[in-house]
């Protein structure tokens, strides 16, 4: 059997096994991706009871972003793992998410919990789950993030951060760049990593062309 056919059974099998409806935690400014890791500190009794319930079930749970109307939620989010757990002297919940893939939201499950469920489905995001296909060329993307992170004073290890994989920059970047949640909730919803890098490079060049801008302006 090759290698190829070994890596599909691989996939179907994971996406076989994926959760169709999950816990949601949905969080105003908070853009999740996949192989990215999120701290997040519960302290709300809904929450609670999502992460306990979770932890105690498959560690697997949601995170989406809350749209400006109320109780509305985006439709594409990000399931994760809870890979670390810990419970403080006043009752808050430490834990720490790893990413996994994305999902998109086809309708909310009623339920008599605090916290909502939702039906889910990751057919669009296969890749997410796939090894990493580092033939991106994000060299130019790479010098402008640096110059965009200097100029907002943002201070990241580059020397380990060039130790990640080319997905795992792209989503970092995503995730921790100073850009609308709107542009954010954008990044996580292109489909492919071509598709992310062309984007969060024509979100970043905009900004830096602007901030030039004004500067000229300011002279």
């Amino acid at each position: 059997m090759s290698l190829s056919i070994v890596k599909n059974f691989y996939y179907n099998d994971l996406m076989k096994n994926l959760p169709n409806v999950i816990p949601v935690f949905p969080l105003s400014g908070v853009i999740y991706f996949p192989k990215t890791n999120l701290p997040l500190n519960i302290f709300e009794q809904r929450y609670l009871d999502l992460v306990n319930d979770t932890y105690n079930k498959d560690k697997l749970m949601g995170m989406v972003q809350s749209q400006k109307s109320d109780n509305e939620v985006y439709k594409i989010g990000c399931l994760g793992k809870i890979s670390d757990y810990q419970k403080s002297k006043d009752g808050r919940i430490l834990i720490n998410l790893t990413g996994i893939t994305r999902f998109k939201i086809i309708e909310e499950i009623e339920n008599k919990k605090l916290y909502r469920e939702f039906k889910v489905d990751y057919k669009n995001f296969e890749t997410d789950l796939k090894s990493p296909n580092n033939d991106q060329d994000i060299s130019n993307l790479m010098d402008k993030t640096k110059i965009f992170f200097k100029k907002n004073g943002l201070l990241l290890n580059w020397r380990e951060f060039e130790k990640l994989d080319d997905v795992q920059k792209i989503n970092t970047l995503s995730m921790i760049s100073p850009i609308t949640n709107e542009e954010k909730q954008k990044l996580l919803e292109a489909i492919t990593i071509k598709e992310k890098v062309k984007t969060l490079e024509s979100i970043i060049s905009f900004y830096l062309y602007d901030a030039n801008l004004n500067n000229q302006t300011i002279q």
